[in-house]
This record gives structure tokens, sequence and C-alpha cells, in this order.
């Protein structure tokens, strides 16, 4: 729920896959072959990746990659033999979010900045997307709006790039300045500031309106543009009572109903016939995908059953294929030909987590990512015609002796619910009766993978056992899974963690007398739970970015958004009222008789930094151990690389402090 209200990521043997060529840089330098006595330093694991998203063109002819070399964080773009194109220096701090191409002319580059608002608005602080476009031919480059004193608030969502008549055109929301008393421009009313839709282009950068906000405040406008540069489909989604109407091209409706958690278009159907589009039930999780004819007609359910979570549009918004939610899913691409290529693909990549980053569109040219096993995170260049991959770019700089296994644990909770989780190991430590690390995933509707986990990885390098449960209420096991987790903060969602940790104990891989607690977002508020709500499990808890006043973060929810149906979802997920003060760590301080970490970033606009603040002066009163670090200008996603650094050093040297990774002498236990 944190994450979904601000709405809506071979082995080198080459059996099966030819490397073409060397690697052609490794961002933050090539892992060291030579074995080391001592871990990795915790800047390895801390700061961004060395190389952190790509983009390849629609052509397959250019990539643009984002790395940091040599201390600098820059744009690359190589062209097909590797040779640089250009280059685009960006802040160690920029937060760039998705990098996308407008043909092979211009790369465009997505990123947001925390902003303070001014008075009269319902939040103090928010985050505001930009899109910078940056040509190919040596021109400035620019960012979308920022010349246009007639739209505010920065770009509010991209809905597609085409080309017509030998030249690109970008389709941005936009908030439209209206005029005021006495000519002035002012915003829209409180509550009512949605975006209209404008058509950018994107080499005169003159931008155009054609097609506006809903008539009702309460309403939010999705659109699809198709490959001429026409609104398709529009859609109208009430948030005060969940009625929704989808119109097509003319304006005709074709579809309509009442979403209390949302309703949202995806895109055309794969032959271009109809529109696909998504609505939630009002707790905003039972997700359902249906098509309609564009003419109009009976809408059908599509992908019934199946966790979608990516899908792949060409660039007439036509759905092309997806990828799954589920744990342990993959890709399916509707062509047999790609398809085809992506199952050939897996295979070469077998034992790894693999994942397609961004495709030409003709799909003989991917970037694919690469991690697990004892793969750091490999970013390759893939020629599906010739059967070629080639690296580009490490991800983290690390030897894969000093990468630690993962795979999944399954077991039984205490009511009989069926789950698993993903244990990680300490590299050439032997798994018995290891010290744990016990860290439950933010969200909560997310799950983890086996794979590369930075923040896993950083901890098991220190000696400790990694334990990331999937407990109820976590994605990728199905909406009854997922819905089993309503009401159950910090009571069965909470046993579901120490279950799981039970279950370690029971194999002999965990000693039950030296597990920490770590958690991010909703995972920094089971990390509380665990030392207040329950007691005797953890020697230490860590909370990121977490909460310990679940009636205040609701409350302040639903205050900074005034919207119904996050209301809805909030009440039908957390709780209300003596329920979750029954459930909030705040309220039992006193409890605690291990040490607390506290890390919180200041710009965090999506739990409270008075959250942790709180937090801290309730143990701070009930004379309890506990430590508060602050991140400056840090957000909630850790999107810095000198705070997520600060962050881990700080979370890694407490639970080292208080859960030492090796034994104790007899008698001296703290337990």
């Amino acid at each position: 729920m944190i994450a979904r209200t601000l709405r809506h990521a071979v082995a080198r043997s080459g059996r099966a896959m030819m490397l073409a060529a060397p690697l052609l840089f490794a961002p933050g330098g090539a892992f060291a072959p030579a074995a080391m006595a001592a871990p990795p330093p915790l800047e390895a694991y801390g700061r961004l990746p060395g190389f952190e998203d790509a983009a390849i063109s629609p052509s397959g002819r250019h990539v643009a990659m984002l790395a940091t070399v040599k201390g600098s964080r820059i744009l690359l773009v190589i062209d097909e033999t590797g040779a640089l194109v250009t280059s685009f220096p960006f802040g160690m701090n920029d937060k760039l979010r998705a990098i996308r191409w407008a043909g092979d002319q211009a790369v465009l580059v997505s990123y947001s900045v925390t902003a303070a608002l001014p008075m009269g608005f319902i939040t103090s602080k928010t985050e505001l997307g930009t899109v910078f476009v940056l040509p190919l031919d040596k021109s400035p480059p620019w960012a979308v709006f920022h010349d246009d004193h007639d739209i505010t608030g920065g770009v509010r969502g991209t809905f597609g790039l085409i080309e017509r008549d030998g030249r690109w055109f970008g389709y941005f929301g936009g908030v439209t300045l209206v005029r005021g008393v006495a000519g002035s421009d002012s915003y829209l009313p409180t509550g009512a500031v949605r975006p209209d839709l404008y058509e950018v282009d994107l080499q005169t950068r003159k931008s155009k309106r054609i097609a506006r906000r809903g008539e009702d405040g309460d309403a939010e406008r999705d659109w699809l543009v198709d490959g001429h540069g026409m609104v398709g489909a529009t859609l109208n989604w009430v948030h005060s009572n969940g009625h929704w109407t989808l119109l097509n091209g003319q304006h005709a409706t074709i579809a309509s109903g009442v979403a209390k958690g949302s309703a949202s278009l995806i895109g055309f159907t794969p032959d271009g016939s109809g529109v696909v589009y998504s609505t939630q039930d009002d707790a905003g999780i039972e997700s359902r995908w249906f098509t309609v004819p564009i003419a109009g007609g009976t809408p059908q359910p599509f992908l019934d059953d199946l966790d979608v979570d990516r899908v792949w549009l060409d660039k007439g918004r036509q759905m092309t294929g997806y990828t799954s939610g589920r744990a342990g899913g993959g890709s399916a691409f509707f062509d047999p030909a790609r398809d085809k290529a992506y199952r050939k693909l897996k295979a070469a990549f077998a034992g790894k987590r693999l994942s397609i980053e961004s495709a030409s569109d003709d799909f003989d040219h991917l970037l694919v990512k690469v991690d697990g096993g004892d793969d750091p995170g490999t970013w390759y260049r893939v020629d599906v015609s010739q059967h070629r991959a080639m690296p580009i770019g490490f991800a983290y700089p690390l030897d894969p002796k000093d990468v630690g296994s993962s795979r999944f644990i399954r077991y039984t909770a205490s009511d009989g619910q069926k789950m698993e989780g993903v244990l990680t190991l300490p590299p050439g430590r032997t798994p018995r009766n290891l010290p744990a690390v016990v860290m439950p995933h933010g969200g909560p509707t997310a799950h983890d993978e086996p794979g590369f986990d930075w923040w896993a990885q950083a901890y098991a390098s220190r000696g400790y056992a990694v334990f990331q449960p999937n407990f109820r209420g976590s994605t990728g096991y199905g909406h009854a899974f997922q819905q089993a987790g309503h009401g159950e903060w910090g009571r069965k969602m909470q046993t579901d963690i120490s279950d799981g940790v039970a279950e370690l104990v029971r194999q002999g891989i965990v000693d039950p007398k030296r597990a920490a607690i770590v958690g991010i977002s909703y995972g920094g508020y089971a990390a509380l739970a665990g030392v207040t709500l329950q007691q005797g499990l953890y020697r230490c808890a860590v909370s990121v970015g977490g909460i310990g006043d679940l009636g205040r973060f609701v409350a302040g929810r639903i205050n900074d958004y005034q919207d119904a149906a996050l209301n809805r979802a909030l009440k039908a997920e957390i709780g209300t009222g003596r329920d979750l003060r029954l459930v909030s760590p705040q309220r039992y301080a006193d409890k605690v008789t291990v040490p607390v970490m506290l890390i919180h970033g200041k710009d965090d606009t999506v739990v409270d930094y008075a959250q942790s603040s709180a937090m801290a002066n309730a143990l701070r009163d009930a004379g309890k151990p506990v430590e508060f670090v602050t991140l400056q200008g840090e957000d909630h996603w850790l999107s810095k690389s000198a705070t997520r650094q600060a962050m881990l050093e700080a979370s890694v040297n407490f639970v080292l402090k208080h859960n030492p990774p090796d034994p104790e002498p007899a008698g001296e236990s703290k337990r």
C-alpha cells in the first residue's frame, strides 16, 4: 500500500550464447579476480549501481546507458560497434527514473525532485517529475514544459512517443494555469490540480494541448495515444464514488462501471481493434483486466488470473507482451517468433534471474539484465538473429566468490498458510547455526525473489544468513494471498515473519539466539513491531523510513491527498481507530528490551519523517536504547548514492555491534 498510494522494478562460459566482444567498460571498476581475505567494503554495495539503467533505440543502432565512470555519473550513448557517440553529465544526487528514445534523434531522461509546496496545497512536499530531451545532434539539452509559462507542476505522466512525417513527438501530462483575478495566473482549485494532455514537438519544443482534464475536479483522466498521434481512448474515473467511463476516439462511450479502488488504461489490444483496461476492487487489490472493441461491444476478461507486472507496448501503444508479477514468473510475447527468442534467451542464462530491459522495434536487438547465482548484475546487449550476447556493464564491482547464494525457503505459518521466503547465505560459510538478519520487504504489496539484492548481500558478506519472508499480503502469489493480509498488520503478517525464522532454526541453518530484524518502509514497521508487539525474538532492530504510529500514518495519507478511494483502500488494508492503536509500535515503546536504530530521509513524501522522530522520542521517554539517523535531502526510495551509503553503513555497523556474527564465548550471551 505504501508504494501503491503514489500510483502508479549464463553462465559466462558461453555454452548457449557466445560473448561477441570484451567488456566495453565496467562502471565503478571491473571486479578483481584475486582472492580477498576481507569482505568487500560496504561502499561496494551501498553506492548506487555503477551501471544503473540503459535503453536501446528503436532501430537497435544506439544504446544509451547511465553509469558511474571514474567517480562521475554520465549518460553515455554508443553505437552498434561500441564507439562512443556522445555523453551527458549528471549529478550524483540527480534522481533519474527512466530512459527512453525518440527514434535515433534524441534520448529522453525522466527524473524527479522533491519540491516544497506553497500555502494552499494539501501537502507540504511532493515529488515533481521532469523530462530532459538530450539531442544527438549536439544541440543543447532542454526540459519539457520548461519554457511554457502556461504549464506548471512538471511532467505529470508520459503517454507515448511517435514519429510522424519524419518528426518525433512526445505526449505528456501538464497542469495548465488558468487566469485568476485581474488576469493573474493561478492554479486550479485545491483538489482539482489534474493534468491536460499535450503534444510536444521534440525538435521545435512547441507544445499543443490535445485533450483536456475532466470537468469534475475529483475525476482522474487517462489517455491512449495511437501511432498517428491521435487520442484513441480516454478513461475518466471519479475518486469519490468510483464511477468510470471509457470513450473511444470519437468520444463515444464504449464501457463504464464502478471501480472503487481505481481504473486505468493499459494499451490497445495486440491487433489494435480494442482497448485493454483494468479495474480494482474497493481495497485496491483485486485488479482485473478487460478488453472492449474500439467500436463498442461487450467487455471480455483479458489475461485473467495473471498478476501482470509489466506490459510491452509498441510505438502505437498496442500490446506485444507482458511480464508476470508472480514469484518466479517470466515474460511472454504474443508474436510466436518473439516468444521463442525470449525462451531461448532465458535458457541461455539458466539458473539466473533475467529481465529484458529494452528492445528495438523489430525485437532483434535487446538489452537484458542478469543476476543471481554468483552474478551481482550484468547488462548484456543481445543480437537475437546472430545469437550473440555482449556484456556492456556491471551493476556492482564484486568478485563472484563474494556473492552469497540465494534460494527460496518454503514453510508453513502457524495457522497452516503455505508461504515462502528468500534465504541468502554468507559466501564461504557452512550453513549451520548462523547469525541471522531478518529483512521483511516494503510495500507491503511487493515480494522478494532469489537474485542479487544489494542490501541482503551486504549483510551476507559480513557473515549473516539473510531471510526475506514473503508474508501474506505480498504480491506474486495471487489475489487471495495478497488479500489475506487485510487487517493483519502487526498480527498474522508479523507472525508469518517469525514463523519463517522458526523454520530456519528447525533446519539448523540459523541460531535462534542471534537474529536481528531490519527493514525499510513497511519492512521498517515490521522491524519495530518485531521488538514491540513481539518480544524475545531479535537482538536488535533497524527501521528505515518505517511507521511507528499507524493511526497518524493513515490520517496523514488521507489528509495529504483528500482521496476517497485511498481512504477506502487504507481502511480495508490496515484498519481504523482502536485497531490501529493496538498494532502501533510507538504505543508499546516501553516493551522494548533491545537496542533500536531509526533511519529516515528528511524529504520522505510517503512516510512522514515525523514517524521516526516521534518513535525516537517515545523510546527515549521510556528509557530505551535508541539511535536516530537523519538522511538530509533523501526521499523514501534512497535515491541518492551518498545517503544510501550512509544508511547502509549505519545499519550494518549497528547490527554488527548488537548481533555480532561470531559466536560469543560461553556464558556471555546477552539474551
